[in-house]
């Protein structure tokens, strides 16, 4: 009788309670844990109500701070109005901007891959689960204690995808960079457009310790595969662009990897303004990282690239950038490059039909003159043949040097100080000559001292007589 009472009891339906059904609509499974406690011990219904109330806040409250906010005029508000994030770029492309919230980027699709323990750097420095989602195709990270979605990119939004060794490392890393559409630095998204921020996280070269298919399966077991094979498998499987990697035929530094011994580097170190980082010369255009704001010079936005500050050790190379459907321009200069990789340079920038705006009108008074003033023979020899047009800088620089340093040989006489030859005489006569002279003048000295003569009296004679003693003073 007692056992029938305790079946009749767990069969009888579970009122359904709206407090619990909206803290946990996106849970269904644990919303089912839920009820099956309170059918147990019913005196713990208004503990889970008040556990559902806090879950149900906090969701609001996390939807509210995600949300993209548009730009207001400053109402006076302090420090709380920058903290506003932005809805158009504005050209700034700042941290955080116009991310996407947890809503929107789909907290409860399928997954089709994930990896745990991810180390990210931007736009946050954490580590996540790094996930690729079904459906409407999301790439996102997941904080690993809270289960929520920290931030993400719609893939159809995804632009470029950069697999980049990491420099200066002993253990061999790769980086990899998500650049959605009008988060380059380079182009303004539209008005009213949002423009998700850039993503790079980092892997190991080694196997991964936790990622996983859709359908649970651990990815990574078999031999030769690394974190890095297996999340380039899945994003160029899921996104339109395929995943970019350095090649030695576009561009090797020509300073092996300090790091790894016998290694090749891919990269260049450069600074812009008082920001160190690496330039990346791809084969789809230029990157400037890694840190933020990252900046991507895709060959279409090229405008010219040219060399300043040409110096022994060290140049610069600016980049001027025109934004697609735009005529307005923007010159970045990345200075400090170590002079070993001009060749290397020079030639990508050939290779891709880049144009060399080094020698153009507007930049001449910006170029250090390195030999000083030119003579009208150099001028005059500038103007030779199309080929001296197209000499870049530093070459021009190099010739003039060695032209400067031929003159001075020219102009350099090492007889200028003595006498000059005379016709028709030899060395020796001359030395004849001078040794007579010397013996001469050393023979008159002599009768001078033992006779005691009046030279002035002798050399005048009777007009000695007639001139005054202050006259001959």
């Amino acid at each position: 009788m007692a056992f029938a009472t305790i079946n009749s009891s767990f069969s009888a339906p579970m009122p359904s309670n709206p407090i619990i059904d909206n803290a946990f609509a996106a849970e269904p499974t644990l919303k089912k844990r839920v009820y099956d406690a309170i059918r147990q011990t019913p005196q713990s219904a208004p503990l889970f109500e008040d556990i559902a109330r806090y879950t149900s806040s906090l969701l609001a409250r996390t939807a509210t701070n995600a949300r993209v906010l548009p730009i207001e005029a400053d109402s006076g508000d302090g420090p709380a109005a920058k903290k506003r994030k932005i809805l158009n770029g504005n050209g700034n492309h700042t941290a955080g901007a116009a991310q996407q919230s947890p809503g929107e980027l789909k907290a409860d699709a399928p997954l089709l891959f994930y990896m745990q323990d991810v180390s990210f750097a931007v736009p946050q420095r954490k580590k996540l689960t790094l996930e690729i989602t079904a459906g409407g195709g999301f790439l996102r990270a997941r904080n690993q204690a809270t289960k929520e979605v920290e931030f993400g990119v719609q893939l159809d939004k995804i632009q470029h995808v950069l697999c980049l060794p990491v420099p200066e490392k002993n253990q061999r890393q790769f980086n990899f960079c998500v650049i959605p559409r009008y988060s380059d630095g380079i182009n303004v998204p539209p008005e009213g457009v949002a423009a998700p921020e850039c993503i790079v996280w980092t892997v190991a070269d080694a196997p991964p310790k936790a990622a996983f298919s859709g359908a649970g399966q651990q990815l990574g077991t078999a031999e030769g595969e690394t974190a890095e094979k297996v999340v380039q498998q899945f994003l160029n499987e899921n996104l339109a662009q395929k995943v970019i990697r350095p090649d030695e035929r576009q561009f090797v530094s020509a300073i092996p990897e300090a790091h790894r011994k016998g290694e090749k580097a891919f990269h260049v170190k450069a600074h812009r303004g008082s920001k160190d980082g690496y330039l990346f010369l791809l084969s789809t255009g230029i990157l400037f990282g890694f840190k933020k704001p990252l900046i991507f010079f895709a060959f279409e936005n090229i405008d010219s690239i040219s060399y300043t500050s040409v110096l022994q050790r060290t140049f610069n190379l600016n980049i001027l950038a025109r934004p697609t459907a735009s005529d307005e321009t923007q010159e970045f200069e990345f200075s400090m490059i170590d002079q070993a990789n001009f060749s290397a340079i020079d030639a990508y920038i050939k290779k891709h039909g880049l144009q060399d705006a080094s020698l153009a009108e507007a930049r001449r008074a910006k170029r250090y003159n390195i030999n000083g003033t030119k003579t009208v023979e150099d001028a005059a020899a500038g103007n030779e043949g199309a080929a001296e047009e197209e000499e870049t800088e530093l070459q021009k620089a190099q010739r003039e040097f060695e032209d400067q340093e031929e003159e001075d040989e020219e102009d350099y006489d090492p007889g200028s100080s003595s006498s000059s030859d005379g016709s028709g005489s030899s060395s020796e006569d001359e030395d004849d000559d001078d040794g007579q002279n010397d013996d001469e003048e050393e023979d008159d000295i002599e009768e001078d001292e033992v006779d005691g003569r009046d030279l002035v009296a002798e050399e005048l004679g009777s007009e000695a007589e007639d001139l005054p003693a202050d006259d001959m003073l």
